[in-house]
């Protein structure tokens, strides 16, 4: 039984309760729905409701909430019961430390893909200071998470972010502009990088990696992700073998290629790499030790 089968809009499940009584309530409706964080979703959902942060709930934990408030929680309730990700539901995802707002036209920044950051930093720190100029190319950057991350560390880079969906990269230039990173970052409406020109020091991508036939078994929580931010073509492998046939011609001498890998990808990439005349290297694990971030260079 959900929220919504408990009580009408007119009558909220939550009304007569405490601040700290309705984030307890939606805590445990949680838990027993079997979701992986019941206690977090529920102050980040209580919060969002009531426009308070984490102190905030804190302050005001003794307060009665109203009935429009109740309402608001039983709603947003009821989206995490249909297995929405609270990402989706509040707007927003932090990614290396960054609020970065979403789309419909977005996936959600996971934390694995922290380790194609770390990977591509590891890589310029290879080469020289991070404060010396460089140019960055982020291929299908959904919300820019990647290429803005880097920027934030990279206080000379430049970089372009393409995608094929113009909502996209309308999501992508917003949180550049939001974080004051638009004047170091271009956006560009195309299919990886078929419309750029180089050369470019750095190339990372997060491409589409989840073989075609696998997407209906996901989670319900990544199904909500765009479905061409998914499918990877009947392998999984479509658009690693795209982006090898096309930075080639992009990358400098010594340059670098950091893509994300799916789970038991490594040596199929790392071969389709090398075939375009690439150099990979072993790949870096994410915090669960599975193989996530593999870095290509050119030969110099």
């Amino acid at each position: 039984m959900t929220i919504l089968d408990q009580a009408s809009p007119a009558a909220p499940a939550m009304r007569g309760m405490t601040v700290v009584q309705a984030r307890r309530a939606l805590s445990e409706m949680f838990r027993r729905a079997g979701l992986d964080s019941p206690e977090l979703d529920a102050r980040l959902l209580t919060g969002h409701a009531l426009g308070l942060d984490h102190t905030g709930l804190t302050i005001e934990a003794s307060r009665a909430i109203t009935d429009d408030e109740a309402r608001a929680i039983d709603v947003l309730a009821a989206r995490r019961l249909a297995r929405e990700p609270v990402a989706r539901i509040l707007g927003h995802q932090e990614f290396w430390g960054l609020p970065l707002r979403l789309s419909p036209a977005t996936l959600v920044p996971r934390p694995d893909t922290e380790t194609v950051v770390e990977a591509a930093l590891a890589a310029v720190d290879s080469g020289g200071p991070r404060q010396r100029p460089l140019r960055i190319a982020d291929l299908g950057t959904g919300s820019g998470a990647l290429l803005i991350a880097l920027l934030t560390e990279l206080p000379n880079a430049h970089g372009v972010a393409t995608d094929v969906s113009p909502e996209a990269l309308q999501t992508a230039r917003d949180n550049a502009r939001r974080l004051e990173l638009d004047r170091r970052a271009r956006f560009v409406a195309c299919d990886f990088s078929a419309a750029l020109a180089g050369p470019f020091d750095v190339i990372v991508s997060n491409p589409p990696y989840v073989i075609s036939g696998d997407i209906a078994s996901l989670a319900p929580e990544v199904r909500h992700d765009p479905r061409r931010a998914l499918d990877g073509g009947p392998d999984g492998l479509d658009c690693y073998r795209t982006i090898a046939g096309q930075v080639g011609r992009l990358l400098k001498p010594g340059g670098h290629l950091v893509v994300e890998l799916g789970f038991g990808q490594e040596a199929q990439v790392a071969s389709i790499f090398r075939m375009a005349g690439l150099v990979p290297r072993p790949a870096d694990t994410d915090l669960s030790g599975v193989p996530r971030a593999l870095c290509a260079a050119v030969p110099e």
